[in-house]
């Protein structure tokens, strides 16, 4: 019987050595060199793969960033109220809905890599699909969080004219809310199978039509902010059809053969498997977040929130980066477990964190170098200066620590351990972080300082921690066998119960 193992390297051309090809301890220094060249042109190629998916993946997130960035610009022009009226909305609302939808559809980065690695290549299209359904009942669940948005933020505590019209702009964005069901799931179609040239491009032809458009709406017809949020609404669906088109048409002939019943069987147990992804991510994105609003009730607090904004902004740039090396990660994980080739995964995995270090390193001494420069880049007033001078520190390892902590999730999630991270993450962020935030924050006087470091330094440094261990501990022949095992049921759903 051929060995398996040996079978998917050959196919994934990646020279990885099994153990019968493994290297001997050799006594002379040319067999040390020989070594030496093999693991270097094992790094080099996995280097490669990995950032075939890294590079797009990183100009796809911020020309999407970018999309929110002009609009906000937009909206800035028409006036204060218009302005945060937008950046309310875009941020609780469309904030709360967007992580939760991004999560649950990285369940596809598990079933669809580890699919791909399989060569079971018609199950992707149908994995897809079933994600579609899962996410379009969702989005209709989610729907009275736009249309009784105004009353969600009074409860919040917003001024009822600033309440009334973010409550508009939400309206106007339930379209939006709609295209993240669709366009989510493809991106993760796409990716597990290396095609990210073509969500690169798409985004970028996306961002361009949404220049475009805003000038016009906004500048030009005198639309408002209700054009200012059309044009976010136009130009998602611009980069959902675009995907859409580019599946349909002929660009993935292996993986998408039409529209199949088969999507609808199993759903309830797609629907447990996105719920754990959704919450999984979703405990992590809402973990910043709550920073920001335990500081915007500190005594004085206005200083304080400012800085922090600006370091939050500093940091939500740079986590476009390690937000890559996520999906490259989850990706490059389930495609080698899929192959039945757990030493491939271990590899990956080791190659992912280091270059995601080496990056995390760079801006972690920028940022020590220029803590007392990178400020005027928002402000020019010498309170917050002082004060973001004085959190560039906290910054700096807040960079560091998220250089790991994502790249060990997306190994998470291309092993599909997503219902264990979850809970990881409830503790460490919600049970040791947050306490400890509010400890250092409020007993021990520490202010913003103490909240961050707090919450930094006790939930993201422990969890980062444990998902460390759980991965150098991890069993990799026996999560390809694992792999192997859900896969053989996700395509015969009656197995499942």
């Amino acid at each position: 019987m051929p060995n398996k193992e040996n079978s998917a390297l050959v196919e994934a051309k990646v020279p990885l050595l099994n153990s019968n090809q493994s290297l001997r301890v050799h006594e002379n220094g040319d067999d040390q060199n020989h070594e030496d060249d093999v693991l270097s042109q094992r790094i080099w190629i996995e280097s490669k793969k990995l950032w075939h998916i890294v590079g797009p993946a990183i100009f796809s997130r911020i020309t999407s960033y970018m999309i929110l960035v002009i609009t906000q610009a937009f909206a800035g022009h028409l006036g204060d109220l218009e302005l945060a009226a937008f950046s309310i909305s875009n941020n609780v609302i469309v904030g709360f809905d967007f992580g939760l939808l991004l999560g649950m559809a990285s369940a596809l980065e598990t079933l669809c890599g580890q699919a791909y690695g399989a060569k079971k290549h018609y199950m992707l299209g149908v994995y897809m699909q079933r994600s579609w359904i899962v996410l379009f009942i969702c989005c209709i669940f989610l729907v009275p969080l736009y249309v009784f948005a105004t009353p969600v933020l009074r409860v919040l505590g917003q001024p009822e004219e600033l309440a009334v019209l973010a409550g508009e702009v939400a309206l106007w964005m339930i379209p939006l809310h709609f295209s993240f069901a669709f366009q989510f799931p493809l991106q993760r179609f796409l990716q597990s199978q290396l095609k990210t040239a073509v969500i690169a491009w798409v985004s970028l032809v996306s961002l361009l039509v949404h220049i475009a458009i805003s000038w016009f709406f906004v500048s030009q017809l005198k639309f408002g902010v209700v054009g200012t949020t059309a044009t976010v609404n136009f130009s998602w669906w611009v980069m959902t059809l675009g995907l859409f088109g580019y599946t349909v048409s002929g660009g993935c002939p292996n993986t998408w053969t039409g529209f199949s019943l088969e999507a609808f069987a199993g759903l309830w147990d797609f629907v447990k498997l996105s719920a754990s992804s959704g919450l999984m991510l979703c405990l992590e994105n809402w973990y910043y977040r709550i920073l920001i609003l335990m500081t915007g009730n500190l005594p004085n607090a206005e200083i304080a929130v400012d800085a922090l904004s600006i370091c939050m902004t500093i940091n939500g740039l740079e986590m476009m980066i390690p937000l890559a090396f996520f999906a490259a990660t989850g990706v490059r994980v389930a495609n080698e477990l899929g192959a039945g080739n757990g030493k491939g995964a271990k590899f990956a995995t080791k190659v992912s964190v280091m270059t995601s270090i080496a990056i995390g390193l760079f801006f972690w001494m920028l940022i020590l170098i220029f803590h007392d420069k990178f400020g005027y880049i928002f402000s020019t007033s010498k309170p917050v200066l002082d004060e973001v001078n004085k959190l560039s520190l906290l910054l700096a390892f807040t960079i560091l620590l998220n250089s790991v902590q994502p790249v060990l999730s997306g190994v998470a999630v291309g092993s599909g351990w997503q219902s264990y991270v979850a809970y990881i993450n409830l503790g460490c962020y919600y049970l040791i972080g947050v306490p400890l935030g509010l400890l250092m924050g409020w007993v021990f006087n520490q202010g913003v300082m103490g909240v961050w470091a707090g919450m930094i330094f006790g939930g993201t440094a422990t969890q980062t921690l444990i998902l460390g261990l759980i991965t150098i501990r991890c069993d990799w022949d026996k999560e390809a066998e694992r792999a192997k095992l859900h896969l053989r049921k996700w395509d015969n759903p009656k197995e499942l119960n």
